[in-house]
């Protein structure tokens, strides 16, 4: 209908037109008609062909505005479309910078709960009782990697790739995650809290071979993750320390030589060993694999010789002679260089962390300080009510000096006082033993003294410096796990302690607080 209307007004105004139009035009419209015709024909107008019409056959004004009013269209819908693609690719790129606040009630996280029995022992506080999974999963990662006594290699490589790559963004997320939580901004300090010590039992050194009879001797390895056991069993043996399964090494068998104290060297090549009836010692070259008998050393006049100690430095081994004598061995030459002679018998001995000095006590209880280099003896004095010796120990990093007795009284004095000081006085008395102090060890940072006692089961105390208290929580008394400590040591990082009783067993235990080894 509209377009015969069209059609009709068309030939109206063409009727009232006057006829002096040119032929040309007329001929044009004419053309014009019959091609309209024609498109009713064929089912309407296209937009398309309209625009081709008008093109070929005139009606410029009209073309030209359709063409703005499609521009604009154009112009518009282009807009939009850049305005969704932005989006798109904004939501395909990672964030820039996240939220600063995060409301922790509006996580949708599932959480997991901390109370079960096989999840208590990874909550760092009791307000843990829910934790999100991927929480969990960070903190089965830091466990891991305490266990194994540090991150393993590949993974560190990794993290300083990443450290290289993104530093910056790691100290942006770090303080924005510090931003968008609330609680205590307090951390732990790197020190040892006193009271409770964070423990826990691992797989005994020696399970893949435990001592056919009691352990006299327990050691870690100065640089590897190694601990050697040793007894009266006549074998000294080797384990790999992993807390797991702890996979033994090697095993030494001495015909007929039961073993009273076997220690590694300072550079952790060699194993010393020493007997309990002659002053035969064997020395095991670990690089080689080869076991060297010490028939006889140059100098030495003595029929037996049973404990010593290795200095820090290796160049010197110390023997404990009888009559009060001790006897300072090369480990290059293996002969006597010097010899002390101290007012009774020899208890214990220990060289000075710079091997410059010698702490030795006799069973009198008084303590004598020597000189390495001239022999002379530097200062002496009388352990604070001691009546009878039974060990010593010092500290590392030269700060204390432990005193065991025969009444399980430790006394530790500050090795400062002892060397300049007249009499010097213990700045603690340990009384926490009721038996002879028989064995006594620093870790690696000054921070626990392990005593124990052989003469009664669970006589193992770990005492806190500098606060001088005991940890409540060790041992156990709810079961005997310990027995009698025949001998104790600390891994180089503190990781891990040891203790070898005579059950032939050297427990292990984990040492929470220290990440390394």
């Amino acid at each position: 209908m509209d377009s015969s209307e069209s059609s009709a007004g068309k030939q109206r105004k063409t009727a009232k037109r006057p006829q002096s139009e040119d032929a040309g035009a007329a001929e044009e419209r004419l053309k014009q008609k019959k091609h309209s015709a024609l498109c009713a024909t064929l089912g309407g107008e296209d937009a398309s062909v309209r625009l081709l019409e008008e093109l070929v056959f005139g009606a410029e004004e009209r073309l030209s505005e359709r063409l703005a009013q499609q521009d604009s269209s154009v112009l518009l819908e282009d807009d939009d479309t850049h305005s969704v693609g932005s989006e798109d690719s904004g939501s395909e790129r990672p964030a820039v910078r996240s939220a600063v606040w995060e409301d922790e009630d509006d996580e949708l996280d599932e959480e997991v709960d901390m109370t079960h029995r096989f999840r208590r022992d990874f909550k760092k506080s009791e307000a843990e009782n829910k934790m999100t999974k991927p929480r969990l999963q960070q903190r089965l990662k830091e466990q891991f990697q305490k266990a194994m006594g540090g991150t393993p290699s590949w993974a560190q490589v990794t993290a300083k790739r990443s450290q290289k790559k993104e530093p910056e963004t790691e100290d942006e997320d770090e303080s924005e995650e510090l931003l968008r939580r609330t609680g205590n901004f307090i951390g732990s300090s790197d020190s040892l809290p006193k009271g409770v010590i964070k423990i826990k039992k691992c797989l005994n050194a020696n399970s893949e071979c435990p001592g056919g009879d009691q352990l006299s001797s327990v050691q870690f390895h100065p640089s590897a993750q190694i601990v050697m056991t040793a007894g009266l069993d006549h074998s000294v043996s080797l384990f790999q320390v992993d807390g797991k399964s702890n996979p033994k090494i090697q095993t030494i068998h001495l015909e007929n030589y039961p073993v009273n104290k076997a220690s590694f060297s300072a550079d952790g090549e060699h194993i010393v060993a020493t007997g309990m009836r002659n002053k035969l010692f064997y020395i095991y070259d670990m690089m080689e694999g080869k076991v060297i008998p010490v028939l006889s050393v140059r100098g030495l006049n003595e029929q037996r010789v049973s404990d010593f100690q290795v200095s820090p430095d290796g160049k010197y081994l110390l023997l404990s002679g009888s009559s009060g004598y001790l006897h300072l061995m090369t480990t290059k030459t293996r002969e006597v260089i010097r010899s002390m002679k101290m007012n009774g018998s020899v208890c214990a001995a220990a060289f000075t962390s710079d091997s410059s000095k010698i702490f030795a006590n006799s069973q009198e209880g008084e303590v004598f300080i020597w000189d390495v280099q001239s022999s002379k003896c530097l200062k002496k004095f009388a352990d604070d009510g001691c009546i009878r010796g039974t060990s010593l120990a010092l500290s590392r990093d030269g700060l204390y000096l432990a005193c065991g007795s025969q009444s399980g009284v430790v006394n530790i004095y500050s090795q400062k006082d002892c060397l300049h000081t007249l009499e010097p006085r213990p700045l603690k008395a340990v009384m926490n033993l009721v038996t002879a102090a028989t064995s006594l060890c620093f870790n690696s940072t000054s921070e626990i003294l392990a005593i124990g006692s052989r003469a009664d089961d669970e006589a193992n105390r770990l005492v806190h410096l500098p606060s001088f208290t005991v940890f409540s929580n060790f041992p156990q008394f709810q079961k005997k796990t310990i027995f009698r400590t025949r001998c104790l040591d600390f891994s180089p990082q503190s990781g891990f302690y040891t203790v070898a009783n005579n059950k032939g067993h050297a427990l292990l235990f984990r040492l929470l607080h220290y990440t390394d080894f």
